[in-house]
């Protein structure tokens, strides 16, 4: 059986992990699509930009959790945020990359999951600094 501490450390390492890979495909995506998916269907294009900077903006989100939760405490709430925001990016950027550039469409179905992931994520870290304060 695992301790506490060593499933802590595992978790901070998967996520800082996950930072690393997001932020990197973040940024990788973002220059394809300034320069390459300009031959894009202009719809297409502000749909992909939104799930870029989507996943960006909860890339550094991410950052800052693990960064809070490393120095005053992983607790449930920052826990819960982090994989909110992790479950988030893929539920929706990801699945809004398949659904336009792969051509898989069924897989937009679950793109607003994703959303009220990343809202609930913002609400748990809400609920963490009322606890703190």
């Amino acid at each position: 059986m695992k301790s506490n501490g060593e499933q802590g450390t595992r978790l901070f390492r998967f996520i800082m992990l996950f930072i690393g890979i997001s932020g990197c495909f973040s940024v990788l995506f973002g220059a394809w699509l300034a320069h390459a998916g300009q031959a894009l269907p202009i719809n297409e294009q502000v749909s992909l930009a939104s799930a870029q900077k989507y996943q960006m903006y909860h890339t550094l989100a991410l950052l800052g959790c693990v960064t809070y939760g490393k120095y005053l405490g992983m607790s449930s709430l920052v826990k819960f945020t982090c994989i909110a925001f992790m479950l988030g990016i893929v539920l929706f950027s990801v699945t809004i990359y398949f659904k336009l550039l792969l051509a898989v469409p069924f897989v937009g179905k679950v793109t607003p999951f994703g959303g009220m992931l990343f809202a609930l994520g913002w609400l748990a870290l809400a609920f963490e600094g009322r606890k703190r304060l």
